[in-house]
C-alpha cells in the first residue's frame, strides 16, 4: 500500500513539473514571437535575396550621383526591394487587393496607390502587367545612407486591362519614373513615384539573318537527338560526353548535318541556372562542331506556365541560356517552344502567344544573328504569328497521303518565300499487344520510303525522330498508359542496341546520295 502511495506522488509531481515546463516554453515562444520582425519575403511569398521571383532586366547609371559614392551591397539592396515594390503593385492591381503595399511603400506613397485600387475596384477594372526592362539613373544618395533618388528611365511595360473580367486592351508601353527611396526599419520604402516625360528611344533596325544562316536551313538534313540511355535527359546525371561524340559521329556517317537537342527550364534551375547542366551543353555543342553537325537549341522543354508573373523569370533564364552558346560555331537556330499549341486549351491562346512573342523579341535583342523559330505540333498550328518568326517549324506524324496537301494549305497561310522545316516526322516500328501487332521494322522503314521522296520534291528541310529506341519513355512524355508508351519506345533508326534497322540504311542510302 505504502509503495502504491510513492508512485502516485512522483506520478503527481512529475506531472506538475511537466506543465509548468509546458507553460514556461509557450510564454517564451511568444515573448520571442513578439520580439522578433516578421519576414516579409515569407509573408508576401515573394522570396528572399536568394530566390527572387521578379526579375526583369536592370541595367543601373551610377556616373551623375550627387552626394556619398554608393556601395554595390546596399544598391544590390535597394533593387531587390524597389523590384518587390513592382511585384507588390502588379499583385495589386490584378486583385484590387491592398496586401503587402505597406512593407515596399512610405505612408504617403502608398495612400496614392490605395485610393486608385478603390477607384478600380468601384469601376470593376482590374489590369495584369509586368515590367521587363528599367534603366535607372542615380541622381542622389545622402550623406547618412538613409534617402535615394534616381530616375528610372524608359521602363518597358507589358499591360493587360479587365472590364469585369473581360480583356479590353493589351499594349506596349515605354515610361519614366521619378523615385525617391527611405530606408526604414532595415528596408527600403517607396516614398516618391511620379511618371515624368520619356526620352526618345533610338529605334534598332529590324536585325537581317545572314545568307549564310538561310542557306544552311534550306539544307538541313538532321534528326532530333537523345542519348540511348538518358531519353528526355540528355545533360543530366547520365550525361557522358564520349557517348555524345560516337552518337554525333554516327548521324554525321549517315550524311546528316543537324541536330535538335531540348533544354527543359525546370532541370536547368529555371531563372538561377544550373552551371554544371550549362557546361554539358557546351560539350555537346564542341562535339557537333567536331563532327561538323549544326545544333537547333530548343528552350522551356517541359513548361507550361505563361502567366503574366512568371514572364520575368523564364526571360532571365533565356537570356542567360542565349548569351551562354550565342557565340558558338555549331549553334544554328533558337527553338523558342516544343508544341505549345498543345497548351492552348489549358492555358489560354492569347497568353500562349503573348509569351512567345515577347520571347522572340527578348532573344532578337540579345542575338540578332542567329534565326527564331518555334515548334508547332502540326501544319495548321504553325501559322501561328509565322511573320515575326525567322522560319517557319511543324511536325507531321499523320498518314503521308495527306502530307502534301497539309503542306500547301500552311505555306499559303504564311508569308510568301519564309522558309519551312519539317522539325518532326516519324513512324515507330513497335508491334504488340497495344497496336494488335500491325507495325514492323518493315513498315517503318516503308514509310520513309514514301514520305522522303514528297521532301525532296517539295525541297523541305527535315529532322526526324529519332536516333534510337528507347528502354523507358517517361510518363511526363505520354503519360502511363501503354497503348501510347510502348509505341514512343521505337521510333529510331538504330535499335535499344545501336545496331541498325531497315530504316537506318534506307535513310542513309538516300540521304547519301
Amino acid at each position: 500500500m505504502k509503495w502504491n502511495k510513492n508512485i502516485l506522488r512522483v506520478l503527481l509531481i512529475g506531472t506538475f513539473l511537466a506543465i509548468n515546463a509546458l507553460v514556461l516554453f509557450g510564454i517564451s515562444s511568444v515573448w520571442s514571437y513578439l520580439n522578433t520582425g516578421a519576414d516579409r519575403s515569407t509573408l508576401l511569398h515573394i522570396g528572399g535575396e536568394k530566390s527572387p521571383i521578379y526579375l526583369p532586366e536592370v541595367v543601373w547609371d551610377t556616373t551623375s550621383v550627387e552626394g556619398r559614392p554608393i556601395e554595390k551591397q546596399t544598391l544590390a539592396k535597394i533593387e531587390r526591394d524597389y523590384l518587390n515594390g513592382w511585384y507588390v503593385k502588379n499583385a495589386s492591381l490584378a486583385t484590387n487587393n491592398q496586401y503587402g503595399i505597406a512593407d515596399y511603400f512610405t505612408e504617403s506613397a502608398r495612400t496614392k496607390l490605395y485610393k486608385i485600387l478603390d477607384t478600380n475596384k468601384q469601376k470593376g477594372a482590374t489590369f495584369v502587367q509586368t515590367t521587363l526592362e528599367h534603366w535607372p539613373e542615380l541622381n542622389f544618395y545622402s550623406a547618412d545612407g538613409t534617402q535615394i533618388s534616381f530616375l528610372d528611365k524608359n521602363v518597358l511595360l507589358y499591360k493587360k486591362g479587365f472590364l469585369n473580367g473581360i480583356p479590353v486592351l493589351e499594349f506596349h508601353e515605354t515610361a519614366t519614373f521619378q523615385v525617391v527611396m527611405l530606408l526604414e526599419d532595415g528596408f527600403w520604402r517607396v516614398r516618391h513615384f511620379v511618371r515624368v516625360a520619356s526620352e526618345p528611344l533610338q529605334v534598332k533596325k529590324e536585325p537581317i539573318i545572314g545568307a549564310g544562316n538561310l542557306e544552311i536551313l534550306k539544307n538541313i538534313k538532321g534528326l532530333n537527338y537523345y542519348p540511348k540511355d538518358s531519353p528526355w535527359d540528355t545533360f543530366g546525371n547520365k550525361f557522358n560526353d564520349g557517348i555524345i561524340a560516337s552518337d554525333f559521329r554516327k548521324i554525321r556517317e549517315m550524311g546528316l548535318n543537324t541536330v535538335r537537342v531540348f533544354i527543359p527550364y525546370s532541370d536547368f534551375g529555371e531563372a538561377h541556372l544550373d552551371a554544371i547542366r550549362l557546361s554539358k551543353v557546351r560539350t555537346l555543342l564542341d562535339a557537333a562542331e567536331n563532327e561538323h553537325l549544326m545544333v537547333i537549341i530548343t528552350l522551356f522543354d517541359f513548361y507550361g506556365d505563361y502567366s503574366l508573373p512568371n514572364w520575368t523569370l523564364t526571360f532571365r533564364h533565356a537570356e542567360k541560356v542565349v548569351k551562354e552558346y550565342m557565340d558558338h560555331p555549331s549553334l544554328l537556330a533558337w527553338d523558342l517552344k516544343n508544341e505549345p499549341d498543345l497548351d492552348f486549351e489549358s492555358r489560354g491562346r492569347d497568353n500562349v502567344l503573348a509569351w512567345l512573342k515577347e520571347l522572340n523579341i527578348r532573344v532578337k535583342k540579345w542575338d540578332n544573328l542567329h534565326p527564331i523559330t518555334v515548334g508547332w505540333s502540326s501544319p495548321e498550328a504553325a501559322i501561328n504569328i509565322a511573320d515575326e518568326l525567322d522560319f517557319v517549324s511543324f511536325h507531321y506524324y499523320r498518314d503521308t497521303k495527306d502530307f502534301l496537301s497539309a503542306y500547301d494549305k500552311m505555306k499559303n497561310a504564311i508569308p510568301s518565300g519564309k522558309i519551312t522545316v519539317l522539325q518532326e516526322y516519324g513512324s515507330s516500328s513497335y508491334s504488340g499487344v497495344w497496336n494488335a501487332f500491325l507495325n514492323s521494322e518493315g513498315k517503318q522503314a516503308a514509310y520513309y520510303e514514301e514520305i522522303q521522296p514528297l521532301l525532296k520534291e517539295a525541297q523541305i528541310p527535315f529532322l526526324f525522330w529519332t536516333l534510337y529506341d528507347f528502354e523507358k519513355v517517361p510518363s511526363a512524355v505520354v503519360g502511363n498508359r501503354p497503348w501510347r508508351r510502348e509505341p514512343q519506345k521505337y521510333f529510331g533508326c538504330l535499335d535499344m542496341e545501336g545496331k541498325p534497322k531497315k530504316t537506318y540504311y534506307y535513310l542513309k542510302g538516300i540521304i547519301q546520295k
